[in-house]
């Protein structure tokens, strides 16, 4: 890639709050993420400053610290989903903004300097129905599934400072070179055989979804 750079567009974050009533039960999330207007901003191991989630089953932890999400996609998606007002930037619940870079460009393993902290691109996200009560649009979850615009998650190798401006180096390249498309279809019903084991085999693949692929091998295919 010639690029080296990502733009950063903006940087979200938000604590856990109500977020709706699903089957009876009340659901909470971080997923609502507003603009930071300090100038820089802090990364730990786990979180950016001022982010949280409520389901750490299923959210963060050091192998989604930090969630990336292209606003290259949002037009489309305004387009598709006819929202009262056009998707802008932390709409769909992503810690950093980006432009230039979509998820067939960017691979699994990729570092990112930005400011003091390193980052590295670990897995792409898999939406859950929290995505859809948060816009509204229960079907959102099924398009992203179905057309890949899915942003990635990064772990932090180095934590330290940044600035809200960016801009954030890519200072390496992911080795094996998969995709994060790549990586996002590999754990689809039905994916080839061949597919799984090149993305199972990522070196800095998360370990979660590396154990579900894995387990995926090795489940007899029914005739």
């Amino acid at each position: 890639m010639s690029n080296t750079r990502v733009e950063l567009v903006s940087v979200n974050v938000a604590k856990p709050g109500y977020l709706g009533e699903r089957r009876g039960r009340m659901v909470e999330s971080g997923i609502f993420k507003k603009p930071v207007e300090n100038e820089g901003i802090s990364i730990s191991l786990t979180n950016l400053d001022g982010d949280g989630q409520a389901d750490l089953r299923n959210h963060g932890g050091l192998d989604k610290a930090v969630y990336a999400y292209p606003v290259d996609h949002l037009p489309a998606w305004t387009r598709e989903l006819q929202p009262d007002s056009p998707f802008g930037p932390g709409s769909f619940g992503e810690n950093l903004s980006t432009s230039g870079w979509l998820e067939s460009a960017v691979f699994i393993g990729d570092v990112w300097q930005w400011g003091d902290a390193v980052l590295q691109v670990s897995q792409p996200r898999y939406p859950c129905f929290k995505l859809g009560m948060t816009l509204n649009r229960p079907r959102v979850v099924k398009a992203m599934v179905n057309n890949a615009r899915t942003g990635w998650y990064l772990r932090v190798l180095e934590p330290g400072a940044a600035p809200i401006a960016g801009p954030i180096s890519v200072i390496e390249h992911g080795e094996g070179a998969i995709s994060v498309t790549e990586a996002h279809l590999a754990r689809l019903p039905h994916a080839a055989f061949e597919l799984i084991e090149r993305v199972a085999s990522a070196p800095a693949l998360a370990q979660g979804l590396r154990q579900g692929l894995r387990e995926a091998l090795e489940t007899p295919v029914a005739p």
